[in-house]
């Protein structure tokens, strides 16, 4: 492999990562039209595992839009990212494919809107599909695969009579 293959993969290798980071703030921030630019133009997501939906970037970021409003504090992490670039002639092509793990902390806020402890904890992992075009890295397809999930305990109160 030439230096200049090697440098070229490098310089990909930082643009996919950034845009799996891209992804994950555009959630937690709830910036629908961020997420929407993450998209190939047929770019499609399914979250059917954490019992959401599947379909087009446009119909899948009108759903979190909704489904996300009761847990308004987000940060969901990214994780332990294997980055596979499609291969023609030993040279890097233009689809890649990253394979990572995630742990979502979702939290209602309190009453004043400030942060409280996570209600909703759930983990998996992401399978995203990305597309070299005209405007750089973009995703063609992002998979959710929820593995766990917790939910928050129900506390009781003394009661005194």
């Amino acid at each position: 492999m030439t230096q200049r293959v090697e440098l070229a993969t490098v310089r990909d290798r930082l643009a996919v990562d950034g845009l799996v980071t891209d992804y994950a703030v555009a959630v937690d921030d709830g910036d629908w039209p961020a997420y929407r630019r993450l998209f190939a133009p047929e770019g499609r997501a399914d979250y059917r595992s954490a019992g959401g939906i599947t379909g087009d970037a446009d119909a899948v970021a009108a759903w979190l839009a909704e489904a996300l409003q009761a847990f308004p504090v987000r940060q969901h992490l990214i994780v332990n990212r294997r980055v596979r670039f499609g291969v023609w002639e030993q040279d890097t092509g233009d689809t890649a494919e990253v394979q990572a793990d995630y742990v979502n902390p979702m939290a209602s806020a309190d009453g004043d809107g400030g942060p409280v402890a996570p209600d909703f904890v759930c983990g998996g992992r992401y399978a995203f599909a990305l597309l070299r075009t005209v405007d750089g890295w973009r995703l063609s397809e992002v998979v959710v695969r929820e593995k766990w999930r917790r939910l928050p305990e129900r506390r009781t109160r003394d009661v005194i009579d």
